[in-house]
C-alpha cells in the first residue's frame, strides 16, 4: 500500500513538471511565431528562455561558443544591468554589469557573499585554504594598504618600465623589422607574467625572451588559472 501511495505521488510529481514544461514550451513557440513590437518584449527577447528543470540550457548551448558576447548582450538590455540565469536542476546564476551592485558585493556587504565550497575547492590548490571569510577580508586589506604605499607604485613603475625597454620592445620592433609573425597574446601573457612574478615574489623568471621557451611555472600558473 505504501509502496502504491509513494507512485501515485511521484506520478502527479512528474506529470506536473511535465505540464509546466508544456506550457512553457507552447509559450515559446507562441512568441517565436507572433512577437510582440513593444519595447519589453524586445528587452526580454535577448534574455535567456527558462524552462522547466533544464533552465536556459537550451539557450546556452547554442551560445557556448560566444559565451561572454551573449551575457554581455542580455545584461546590456535590462534596464537594472542585471539577470539571473537559470541552471538546469534548479541553480541560479546572477549576472551583472551594474556598478552598485558590484559594489554591494564585493565592499560593503562583502561579508554575506560566501564563495561556497565548489569555488573553494577549485581556487584552494592555487591560493590555499583561506579564500573566503574573514581570512579572506584581512589578506585583501593588508594587500590593499600595500597596493597604496607610494614605495610600491614607484617600485612597480619601475619594473614595467624596464620590462618595456629590456624585452617587449627590442621583440616587437625585431619582428617588424624581419617580418615575423607573432602571436601578440602570448607575448603580452609573458611580459605581465614577468612583471607580477618580479613585483609579488623578487624572482625574474625571464618568460619573455627572444626564444620564447616554455618556462615550467609559467605553463604550472596557466594551468591553475583555467
Amino acid at each position: 500500500m505504501l509502496d502504491l501511495e509513494l507512485s501515485t505521488s511521484f506520478l502527479f510529481c512528474i506529470l506536473s513538471l511535465l505540464f509546466l514544461f508544456i506550457i512553457n514550451f507552447s509559450k515559446s513557440i507562441f512568441t517565436t511565431f507572433f512577437p510582440s513590437t513593444s519595447t519589453s518584449s524586445k528587452i526580454s527577447s535577448k534574455i535567456p528562455r527558462s524552462y522547466p528543470l533544464i533552465g536556459s540550457f537550451l539557450a546556452f548551448y547554442s551560445n557556448r561558443q560566444r559565451v561572454i558576447q551573449w551575457t554581455s548582450d542580455a545584461v546590456t538590455s535590462t534596464p537594472t544591468s542585471t539577470f539571473v540565469l537559470n541552471r538546469p536542476l534548479g541553480r541560479c546564476q546572477v549576472i551583472t554589469a551594474n556598478p552598485s551592485n558590484v559594489q554591494h558585493i564585493l565592499k560593503t556587504h562583502f561579508h554575506i557573499y560566501q564563495k561556497g565550497i565548489i569555488i573553494r575547492t577549485h581556487v584552494s590548490d592555487l591560493l590555499g585554504d583561506d579564500v573566503d571569510g574573514e581570512n579572506w577580508k584581512f589578506q585583501r586589506q593588508v594587500a590593499s594598504r600595500e597596493f597604496n604605499t607610494k614605495s610600491l607604485r614607484k617600485f612597480v613603475e619601475t619594473i614595467v618600465d624596464t620590462k618595456l625597454s629590456d624585452r617587449l620592445i627590442p621583440i616587437l620592433s625585431s619582428a617588424a623589422a624581419n617580418k615575423t609573425v607573432l602571436d601578440l597574446q602570448d607575448i603580452l601573457q609573458r611580459f605581465a607574467f614577468d612583471n607580477i612574478c618580479k613585483i609579488a615574489f623578487g624572482h625574474d623568471p625571464a618568460y619573455l625572451l627572444p626564444s620564447l621557451l616554455q618556462e615550467k611555472f609559467a605553463v604550472a600558473f596557466n594551468n591553475a588559472n583555467k
